[in-house]
């Protein structure tokens, strides 16, 4: 096996660490702050045209496979900007993905190239109060009408809807109760965020304040019909086509948070004098930053392992979810031992790693729980009775 990076890849990782180097910690601490969506460093990365990585060539993107968009993200998250930058850029990354699978030449001719130019952003309405992560149990309902439908419902975290201007939208066309499966009736469209029908109301939250997540009321939303995407009734199964890249994702970014926190504990462990040595001397600091080290290059082995089986055309399934699970254990380990070396300045924001912490935890609790993860794994791999 070859372990190494193609000189295209690493032009990637070189291009956007350029980039990443000039938005430092106090950028991205003003943005936590202000609770301000990086709108300079999603501009610069889509000048550079980093935003069209995944899409195809024939629509201004770069063609190239989910590998290349973790080297990417990783890239992206771990030169201070966390989840605060890297969720600026994914979300337009490995939603779109229905799009290029499933919509007509038509529909992406019409919309991915401005999400490549970066002058549309979209937000994803999927989750809901009373769902979670129960996407079968949506209620959202989108009504046929003469030439589209009418769509009311509640959605909730909803991120980077304060700022975005088209949605991603699944909603059941038939009833649950109606529908031969659960998993029938569920209808996706791709349309524009009308504000005079959707109202935006944003959720306080631990961290990642640059990147808003929020509270969504659809109240009679008219979506035309060449904005609903494949077949009615067929979304559910359209959105499971960008669940791995997702996970694989995320898996990258979690790991670079914590890669970027590790190498700031390392630091401060060298150069912070107690008792006449530096603390780094002692192996009370000195082990458990090699263990975070171990656990974080374990998980971007198997994390690089689902992206090669994804860009394959093998399946992936229980790698893409191992990799988000051991990513974000490894990533939130990390910052977490980070704080903790740094003793009381860990918790001053001068220092960085108490955002890295905040920040990180998202890994750990979003797209997907760790205990479904691990029931997946139990059942798809161990051939365990299925559990829920």
């Amino acid at each position: 096996m070859d372990f190494g990076l193609t000189p295209e890849q690493e032009a990637i990782v070189e291009g956007v660490t350029a980039i990443g180097r000039r938005f430092g910690d106090e950028y991205w601490r003003a943005c936590d702050d202000e609770a301000r969506f990086p709108r300079e460093f999603h501009g610069a990365m889509a000048q550079a045209g980093f935003l069209g990585i995944t899409m195809p060539e024939a629509y201004g993107g770069a063609g190239l496979g989910v590998t290349e968009a973790a080297l990417m993200m990783a890239a992206v998250a771990r030169h201070g900007g966390g989840m605060s930058a890297a969720s600026a850029l994914h979300i337009n990354m490995f939603g779109p993905h229905p799009i290029v699978v499933h919509g007509t030449p038509q529909q992406q001719a019409r919309w991915i190239p401005p999400l490549v130019a970066g002058t549309d952003q979209a937000c994803f309405g999927f989750t809901e109060p009373d769902a979670g992560l129960d996407t079968t149990s949506i209620t959202t309902f989108a009504t046929k009408v003469p030439g589209g439908y009418r769509v009311n419902g509640r959605k909730i975290w909803t991120s980077t809807a304060q700022v975005a201007n088209k949605v991603m939208l699944l909603t059941r066309t038939t009833r649950r109760e109606d529908a031969r499966r659960p998993s029938d009736g569920i209808t996706l469209f791709y349309t524009d965020l009308d504000r005079s029908r959707v109202e935006v109301k944003r959720i306080p939250k631990m961290g990642r304040a640059a990147v808003d997540s929020n509270m969504v009321f659809i109240d009679d939303l008219f979506v035309p019909e060449e904005d609903r995407i494949g077949e009615e009734g067929q979304g559910f199964r359209y959105v499971l086509d960008s669940l791995n890249p997702e996970r694989i994702l995320i898996a990258a970014e979690a790991i670079a948070i914590g890669q970027d926190a590790l190498e700031r504990a390392a630091r401060y462990a060298r150069d912070r004098s107690v008792f006449g040595r530096p603390i780094g001397q002692n192996q009370a600091i000195q082990h458990p930053l090699a263990e975070c080290w171990a656990a974080l290059e374990a998980a971007w082995m198997m994390t690089m392992k689902a992206a090669w089986l994804y860009d394959s055309g093998r399946p992936c399934g229980a790698e893409a979810n191992a990799s988000k699970l051991l990513g974000g254990r490894a990533g939130h380990q990390a910052c977490l031992q980070a704080v903790m070396t740094h003793g009381g300045m860990g918790y001053a924001k001068e220092y960085v790693v108490e955002r890295l912490l905040r920040e990180v935890m998202i890994t750990r609790l979003a797209p997907v729980s760790e205990q479904l993860i691990l029931s997946f794994i139990a059942e798809r791999v161990l051939g365990q009775p299925k559990s829920y």
